[in-house]
């Protein structure tokens, strides 16, 4: 990755020096070798594909092949501080079962998504055309993405499911949304625990 996402900067202040943190989804680990510079965490990748197994080799990164949709059963409960998933939610098909193996096997989970319900989303719909956006940039015939949900929507599953959020930023590319956050943000990052846990 070439650039810097603004979402690294936001995911590194909501972690602590040298906790263990568990990647899902980390495509090259990029992410992870970020955190592993900046806050010197013990971490591992889960990544499904075997060109993301390689490039998170090349980067530095520990990484584990595993599909996601299988769920966690190899590692312990709490055993990670974080576990994070960064924009790949949307490509989850099991989206409730994955939330709560994040939450078992870690003591906060992060979460980032794309907003569906971004205004230019609204508008590509009432034109007649799928949005596509630097969030959601695939065409509606090969993109990976299988969920298309709001931060409303998103809120909605944590109450259905008992999980506590703890801490929500918003952005519209790299301006945090405080007003309308289901309107104006394109992407939105979660920090997560399980109900009755104290936030930090």
């Amino acid at each position: 990755m070439s650039f810097q996402r603004y979402d690294y900067d936001v995911i590194s202040n909501w972690i602590e020096p040298g906790e263990r943190i568990l990647d899902l989804g980390c495509g090259d680990g990029s992410l992870l070798r970020y955190l592993q510079d900046r806050r010197q965490v013990r971490g591992y990748g889960v990544e499904k594909s075997p060109e993301g197994v390689l490039a998170c080799a090349r980067n530095g990164v520990n990484v584990i092949q595993i599909d996601l949709e299988q769920g966690l059963a190899g590692f312990d409960d709490g055993f990670f501080d974080h576990v994070i998933m960064s924009l790949s939610l949307q490509a989850m098909r099991n989206t409730q079962g994955i939330l709560k193996e994040m939450l078992r096997v870690g003591h906060e989970a992060v979460v980032s998504f794309p907003n569906f319900a971004y205004w230019r989303h609204r508008q590509a719909i009432l034109n007649g055309r799928m949005p596509v956006s630097k969030n959601l940039p695939y065409q509606w015939y090969d993109t990976p993405n299988v969920r298309f949900f709001t931060i409303a929507d998103f809120e909605a599953l944590c109450e259905q499911e008992g999980i506590a959020i703890h801490e929500r930023l918003a952005f519209d590319e790299d301006k945090v949304i405080v007003e309308e956050p289901n309107f104006l943000a394109s992407v939105a990052l979660y920090r997560l625990g399980r109900n009755g846990s104290a936030g930090g």
